[in-house]
């Protein structure tokens, strides 16, 4: 059985790579493009609910158009779903940097005192062509500070979800204007360089179970998922306080498993797989 989260298929078309595994009355090679909307939505159907999103830059896939809607895969992790049609361009610069700031404004010259036009999260990937007075200019339009951005990787996962503290919990989402708890650990990961799924179970399956908790490993429940600080804490996006906390590791399993939604799973340690900004 496949995974409709993964598989870069829908009811009437798919992806050529499936030819000869997955029938389909159609199949395509699909047409590169990229997010050009601040932040899109990720839907299981057209105008459905949401899966995931999507950042500014983030490159997909686009496998079928229908009524307004792009049905993609996106490059990075391989999720499939509908996003709206006018949130994805076909200008492709070259990317250059990440946004590495928690979130930022996108102004319409270089100039703080201006009216913003825009705002971008965390891991928005951006094409710099210039840099001036403490701003840079995006090739897509529009100037963020430099304060905000970055041409690498972060070197610690835990600090970048330390970064997103106080982010309020929002189911399916990835950006500092809400998020869930595989949203937060993706979120974390990416931008230290290492491919992650999108989803908590997708991520449990994704890597190796250890016995040595260490900061960074990831800690599983069933539907869930916390990053751990490495001094008995563990941080993560949770609907009990419906945003991101740190919490105490034992007594967060205690807590869980009393409200019955444990067992508790175990932890698990991605490794340092690069991945291109």
């Amino acid at each position: 059985m496949t995974d409709r989260r993964l598989t870069p298929a829908n009811d009437r078309i798919a992806l050529s790579s499936l030819r000869g595994t997955l029938e389909r009355p159609d199949y395509t090679d699909g047409a590169p493009a990229r997010v050009g909307a601040s932040l899109a939505e990720l839907l299981a159907r057209p105008d459905g609910a949401r899966d995931r999103q999507l950042n500014f830059g983030a490159d997909v896939t686009v496998i079928d158009r229908r009524d307004g809607w792009a049905f993609v895969q996106t490059t990075r992790d391989g999720y499939v779903g509908w996003v709206a049609e006018g949130d994805l361009t076909v200008e492709m610069p070259a990317i250059t940097h990440r946004v590495s700031a928690p979130a930022t404004h996108l102004y319409p010259e270089p100039n703080m005192k201006l009216r913003e036009i825009g705002w971008l999260s965390l891991n928005a990937r951006l094409s710099v062509v210039e840099t001036r007075d403490g701003f840079a200019r995006l090739a897509t339009g529009g100037w963020v500070p430099v304060q905000a951005i970055s041409d690498r990787f972060a070197d610690d996962p835990v600090a970048v979800a330390e970064a997103l503290l106080g982010t309020p919990y929002l189911w399916g989402g990835n950006s500092r204007g809400g998020i869930d708890c595989s949203g937060m650990v993706q979120a974390a990961l990416f931008a230290c360089g290492i491919a992650c799924p999108g989803d908590a179970d997708l991520q449990e399956a994704a890597f190796a179970p250890v016995d040595d908790m260490q900061r960074g490993d990831l800690l599983f429940w069933p539907g869930h998922v916390a990053m751990a600080c490495g001094d008995g804490r563990m941080i993560h996006a949770t609907a009990w306080q419906m945003r991101v906390i740190h919490e105490d590791i034992a007594s967060a399993i205690a807590r869980i498993d009393a409200a019955g939604y444990g067992p508790f799973r175990g932890a698990r340690r991605p490794p340092a797989l690069p991945i291109s900004l």
